[in-house]
């Protein structure tokens, strides 16, 4: 998986790198038409393009992950969706699903403390290790630390005879 999640950062990264070049090139032909399109309308999606371009690289990648966080946090509260949840969101060795439940769960959490304090730390290093490794590869390291830390769990629980559920990285 972390090949796989690494191999893909890379390819992601490149066509990223091609079309901000292509991007600049275009713009820099089109700069004069700029001046005849009509500005945008409306305050409230002034606001929210001035919060997001105020952002740093590294907090808007954080941010796909943190509403990708609440989403799942969100299903937990559904009734209807519990079963869903403790199958595919909960990491466990004696389960039929052992993959996907490795990666979904690193998505997962039950508490709201657990997520929020989770979120917080995420948010709080996203610049400086997004400025270092770039975007791609801290979304495939994001991912291969979750898989990674769940197959521990997997071998933990296996060594301790202990086949509770368990949630989260």
């Amino acid at each position: 998986f972390t090949g796989s999640a690494f191999g893909s950062a890379a390819i992601w990264q490149y066509e990223s790198l091609k079309l901000r070049v292509q991007t600049y090139f275009e713009e820099a032909r089109a700069d004069w038409m700029d001046k005849m399109r009509p500005q945008k309308r409306g305050d409230f999606r002034k606001q929210v393009n001035s919060w997001w371009n105020s952002l740093t690289e590294g907090q808007r990648t954080v941010t796909g992950i943190i509403a990708a966080n609440a989403f799942v946090f969100c299903l937990w509260r559904l009734p209807g969706m519990r079963r869903i949840m403790f199958t595919y969101f909960t990491s466990n060795p004696s389960s039929k699903a052992l993959c996907s439940p490795m990666l979904l769960s690193t998505f997962s959490h039950f508490s709201l403390f657990h997520m929020a304090a989770n979120m917080y730390v995420l948010w709080s290093f996203s610049s400086s290790i997004v400025s270092l490794l770039g975007c791609e590869q801290f979304i495939a390291v994001y991912l291969s630390a979750g898989v990674i830390s769940t197959f521990v769990s997997y071998v933990a629980k296996m060594a301790t005879g202990r086949f509770e559920p368990s949630l989260g990285a």
